[in-house]
């Protein structure tokens, strides 16, 4: 699908292109979501540039991400996408600049362009060039990935507190929860992994708009601007860093909370083994058949016998408790 947003009533207008071949001059930025072959060549007719394949957008190396060709900037970065679901993922999205137009091609939807859509078309005087559009979708994606680690962060302190800090019947231990825990766990591991490959790239596409080629003149703002996405891409590239050494900590201790557990188990086993081995011993010695056995013939050899067997139940039991095993 391809969408445009050209200036009307000093804000951004979003249409959707009915024929492809009378693409308005004065379109400020293009947006490609999906797009066909036909609608690849009418862009790159209006712009004068070559839309990048997808298979070419998901090229890992920074020469195939950021580059410049024929005067236009090819800037190629992973946002995410899914975040608030069970199965977040990065799609590749290219930012192309020539001129004072942006392209963007995607193929997923990332909830930051929503966000500045809705922005462009309220704010009077805003997107003037496609520079400004630029600025306005890396600063909403930075906002948004952290937005995501400070939930991440938050989901994090709570499993933590379901660790140290367990409630009543929590205490014990259920495989159930366990399983729970371990992958709530994983999950927001795998989430804040995808976050900081997330904004490793978007530093990248800022560094490169950093430099001033020839012909580029940015305004006091906008270079104000670029340098708080840095100073705020770095900070939370940062805290990623922080939360992944966290959430490792929180697997280690449910680790070993689950090996605790399991050891205890096996400790009891143990223990019942040894208390109850002598009491079998007892009952072994007087479960024989021998004819001559003088024990079988006493009046109170019964009780004698189970007398015995409880005394040497309580006395490893008693042993135990005294050396602070149970």
């Amino acid at each position: 699908m391809l969408a445009f947003f050209a200036p009307a009533e000093a804000i951004l207008k979003r249409a959707t292109a009915e024929d492809l071949d009378a693409l308005p001059e004065d379109t400020v930025w293009v947006d490609l979501d999906r797009p066909t072959a036909d609608e690849d060549k009418a862009v790159e007719r209006l712009a004068r540039i070559e839309v990048p394949t997808r298979e070419d957008m998901q090229e890992i190396e920074i020469s195939s991400r950021l580059y410049i060709e024929n005067g236009a900037r090819y800037m190629t970065a992973s946002l995410m996408c899914g975040a608030d679901t069970t199965s977040p993922r990065l799609s590749p999205v290219t930012f192309i600049l020539a001129g004072r137009r942006l392209v963007t091609v995607r193929y997923d939807e990332p909830r930051p362009f929503a966000v500045v859509e809705s922005r462009l078309a309220r704010a009077p005087g805003s997107g003037s060039s496609g520079e400004f559009v630029l600025f306005e979708l890396l600063d909403a994606v930075i906002d948004r990935c952290a937005d995501i680690l400070e939930r991440a962060g938050a989901d994090v302190d709570d499993v933590s507190r379901q660790i140290f800090e367990p409630e009543g019947a929590a205490r014990t231990g259920h495989p159930k929860r366990y399983s729970d825990i371990l992958i709530a766990i994983g999950r927001k591991g795998d989430l804040v992994s995808k976050v900081r490959e997330s904004l490793v790239s978007i530093g990248r596409v800022v560094a490169f708009l950093s430099v001033e080629g020839e012909g580029i003149k940015r305004t006091k703002e906008l270079r104000t601007q670029l340098k708080t996405m840095q100073r705020d891409v770095l900070s939370l590239t940062d805290h990623a860093s922080y939360l992944s050494s966290k959430i490792t900590f929180t697997l280690d201790a449910m680790l070993g909370v689950v090996n605790l557990e399991q050891n205890n188990i096996i400790k009891l086993f143990s223990v019942m083994a040894v208390v109850l081995m002598p009491p079998t011993l007892i009952a072994s010695v007087y479960g024989m058949n021998f004819k001559f056995m003088p024990e079988l013939e006493w009046q109170h050899g019964y009780t004698m016998a189970l007398g015995m067997m409880l005394l040497a139940a309580v006395l490893p039991y008693m042993f135990f408790k005294w050396k602070k095993w149970l």
